[in-house]
């Protein structure tokens, strides 16, 4: 699949893998795909987050995914449904922040000694951001799978970065509009 990826793409890949790296994960994760989009200035994607006003709003995306990792990566609507169940999981992370430090919940996976810079995984998370893009990219009938097929892909998987997008006006019809025009938008 990978020899499939345009230049721009692979670019995000590596960028995820930086991502992972500068937060001390040990895992490549959907998040850090959607963070290595927001950063680049090239490619069809970047141009389609422009587009659509992200350009601007790029330490709002980041803190919207921050925000995120603190309360163990859950999305709004699990952290509501916990809500319904009496659960608050505010509360969860400020106590489990006050015994073990800020950012306890978060999925870095930081120890001393322990972690050896290296490979990287994806989870199951980012290679199905992966195969979804190679699904986008299949359904437009796009011989090449680049950056906007990714972009496209973490709009309809849902998860944070879904949720991150949509919170700032980017969800699939919306990219699918001003990258191939009115009318063919279709969910992949």
């Amino acid at each position: 699949m990978f020899e499939r990826f345009t230049k721009e793409a692979r670019a995000v890949v590596k960028g995820a893998v930086a991502q992972a790296e500068e937060a001390g994960t040990r895992y490549v994760d959907a998040d850090h795909l959607l963070l290595a989009l927001i950063g680049r200035e090239t490619g069809r994607g970047s141009f389609a987050l422009e587009a659509l006003g992200l350009a601007g709003r790029r330490d709002s995306v980041r803190a919207a995914v921050g925000e995120a990792r603190r309360r163990a990566g859950l999305t709004r609507a699990e952290t509501d449904a916990l809500a319904g169940l009496g659960i608050s999981v505010t509360e969860i992370v400020a106590r489990v922040e006050d015994a073990h430090g800020p950012g306890a919940l978060s999925r870095s996976e930081r120890s001393a000694g322990r972690w050896r810079s290296g490979h990287r995984p994806f989870t199951r998370e980012a290679k199905d951001v992966l195969v979804g893009a190679l699904r986008v990219a299949t359904d437009r009938r796009d011989r090449h799978i680049g950056d906007e097929h990714l972009l496209l892909a973490l709009t309809v998987r849902p998860g944070v970065p879904a949720e991150v997008l949509a919170d700032h006006g980017v969800t699939y019809e919306s990219l699918a509009r001003v990258l191939y025009g009115d009318g063919e938008a279709e969910a992949g």
